[in-house]
């Protein structure tokens, strides 16, 4: 079993290697959006609803250990990390397949079936727990935020945009959530911890905004267009300042 990736609060994915299996594991009281100790399960119990309609883990088992902590064990997909370094060394079939990956997951999810939610109002409603709590810290924000006060950033997302259109996110369409397979088309996604129905460009926006972290500047109209549609700067600006404060 080797560690493939931890988490900021310290949670671990391990790969078992040679038996396709993968193994998620939080520690007691950690939380991750929509803030629950348990949010393993709450990933469960959204890839068992995901996997009728579009390629993501199988859940094998999930449960919580008498210390609090929580596991959840899946089954692997095929294809690899979208930042795995091959991928990195072809950003344009990266992006492209990342773009493609997303529409046809938006496409797929039946909304109107959806349990799950991940609306702008919903997440504002987190944002201002968090930052009544204490909990928000505009120096872990992305340096385009950081010269904004957390009442400043409030005030900015307090309305919300209109909705382009309703889908089932993904809700962490970062880069490495995307599966890529040897013919270089997505093959599938994961980590749906916060899935849920919200506007598309909730997805869009960080899903664009990645690619810099990733694969450098210059390819967040390449995402776009693979997804098939054109830039819309104000729901981009709303909904990556609602992630630094929601995540």
């Amino acid at each position: 079993m080797r560690c493939v990736w931890e988490n900021e609060l310290g949670g671990l994915t391990f790969e078992i290697v040679g038996a396709g299996r993968f193994l998620k594991w939080a520690p007691p009281g950690s939380t991750l959006p929509p803030g629950s100790a348990l949010w393993l399960l709450e990933e469960a119990e959204r890839l068992r609803w995901t996997r009728p309609h579009t390629p993501v883990p199988e859940v094998l088992d999930a449960g919580t250990a008498d210390d609090g902590s929580t596991w959840l064990l899946t089954a692997a997909l095929d294809g690899t990390t979208a930042v795995a370094e091959r991928w990195k060394a072809s950003p344009r079939v990266a992006v492209r397949a990342i773009g493609e990956g997303l529409r046809a997951f938006h496409e797929s999810l039946p909304v109107a079936r959806c349990p799950f939610t991940w609306t702008a109002e919903e997440r504002l409603g987190r944002a201002r727990a968090r930052a009544d709590a204490g909990l928000v810290d505009p120096a872990h924000w992305h340096p385009s935020h950081r010269h904004l006060t957390v009442d400043e950033a409030m005030a900015i997302v307090a309305e919300p945009p209109p909705v382009d259109r309703l889908v089932v996110c993904h809700a962490d369409s970062c880069a490495p959530n995307t599966l890529i397979g040897e013919d270089g088309r997505w093959s599938g996604h994961v980590d749906l911890g916060r899935m849920g129905i919200g506007d598309r460009w909730a997805d869009l926006a960080v899903a664009t905004w990645s690619t810099g972290w990733n694969y450098g500047p210059g390819w967040e109209d390449e995402l776009l267009a693979a997804y098939g549609i054109g830039p819309d700067p104000d729901r981009t600006r709303h909904y990556r300042l609602l992630w630094d404060l929601t995540d």
